[in-house]
């Protein structure tokens, strides 16, 4: 096991211990979560590590993308293990902030990235992707790193964070890690911890029906029929709500034309679904060769 990570709870502190890396020239690498850190996070972590000199990785359960009656309360805090974790992956600095460090006594400034979080999940959760957009800017500004990496399984979050930093012209290279799944497919999540016994055998069936439209794409069929398909797959393996299937454009996240998509093309596809009180979102990419 590496040593264990620098453990900094302030600005100051952090602004301090990187000045001296970076006065030696060296490059940061950074992953922002929210902790009950799994395989998924981990990987994220070892990416940034391969790319830079100096890693941190931040904890920070972020009010400002729960709305009222979500799981702010109860969403799981593992800081222990989590920080084991992080040493074993050769993380450098761990960046735990409290709320009144991230959202300064009388904080009035708000980050927003228009239309791109008003689709998909920002149709069934409006406030979320302005939250994660204002907590990832202030990250930002606290780590100003070189490099940041984010999971693709949370690919909309992904596009619009790149689409922000391209925005603000901030000067950070922004990668997407890909999707970290268990051995049947199930995209690895920390509200994965939410599932049953007995619901858990049936959580792939998202990730199964978003490969077959994947396929079914490639091979010519349009795309309202693959979309109509993967629906009623996942509504039949037994989930409690479908709140979309979409395939769309990954620069604009705007859904696709209903008929074939043209040789050459390459999209998305994005769903999120509800099994009792968990909800589950998943994506494939696809690419029509010709």
């Amino acid at each position: 096991m590496n040593n264990r990570p620098h453990l900094v709870r302030t600005l100051d502190e952090l602004r301090l211990r990187l000045s001296n890396h970076r006065r030696s020239g060296k490059t940061i690498g950074f992953v922002a979560t929210m902790g009950a850190l799994h395989d998924g996070h981990i990987s994220l972590v070892k990416l940034a590590t391969d790319r830079a000199d100096i890693t941190i990785a931040s904890i920070f359960v972020n009010p400002a993308q729960f709305a009222p009656g979500e799981d702010l309360d109860t969403y799981p805090r593992t800081e222990d293990a989590d920080i084991a974790k992080l040493a074993a992956a050769g993380c450098d600095i761990v960046y735990l902030p409290s709320v009144e460090e991230m959202y300064p006594v009388g904080s009035l400034t708000r980050v927003r990235v228009d239309a791109m979080s008003d689709l998909l999940d920002g149709i069934y959760r409006p406030h979320f992707f302005y939250g994660v957009a204002t907590v990832v800017a202030r990250l930002f500004i606290h780590v100003s790193p070189d490099i940041a990496v984010f999971g693709e399984k949370d690919y909309q979050q992904l596009q619009i964070i790149r689409r922000m930093v391209r925005d603000l012209g901030m000067g950070i290279e922004v990668l997407g890690g890909e999707t970290y799944r268990d051995r049947d497919g199930l995209a690895q999540s920390s509200r994965n911890l939410y599932l049953t016994e007995d619901q858990r055998p049936r959580a792939n069936v998202i990730s199964a029906a978003l490969h077959r439209a994947a396929i079914r794409i490639v091979a010519g069929v349009a795309v309202s029929e693959v979309l109509e398909e993967a629906r009623a797959r996942i509504i039949a393996a037994g989930f409690d709500k479908l709140d979309y299937v979409s395939a769309v454009d990954p620069a604009t996240l705007e859904d696709l034309a209903g008929g074939p998509v043209p040789m050459g093309y390459e999209g998305r596809i994005l769903a999120a679904a509800w099994l009792g009180k968990t909800r589950l979102i998943d994506n494939m990419g696809f690419v029509r060769a010709g």
